[in-house]
């Protein structure tokens, strides 16, 4: 358990922040090359890479000039199919089921 669950969306916005700044300095770019290689102005790769706000079209521009889509990917996977869900799920019904008890033909009354 990574703990990140238990953070406020403004603390999850500067832990962001973090790995962004982590990421760029192991690809060893500074930041204005960064930022002019993401076609973003430097007040907002450096408001991103502080946490204090910027916007998902930064953070998508960031992650490309970084050439970290997967990044994107990890945010928000593609929804699969689960094998197991489907052996769970139940075909539609096609006919009506009813207890033998209530199939027994009634007895006449004289």
């Amino acid at each position: 358990m990574s703990g990140l669950e238990f953070k406020s969306p403004a603390e999850l916005q500067i832990e962001l922040g973090k790995r962004l700044r982590r990421l760029r300095l192991q690809r060893n770019i500074d930041q204005r090359t960064l930022a002019e290689k993401a076609g973003v102005a430097l007040t907002a790769l450096q408001k991103l890479e502080a946490g204090r706000g910027s916007t998902v079209r930064t953070l998508v521009r960031t992650l490309k000039a970084l050439n970290y889509l997967e990044g994107i990917e990890m945010l928000a996977p593609e929804p699969t199919v689960n094998p197991l869900a489907l052996l769970r799920s139940t075909k539609p019904r096609q006919r009506v089921w009813r207890s033998r008890l209530l199939n027994k033909p009634r007895k006449k009354s004289s």
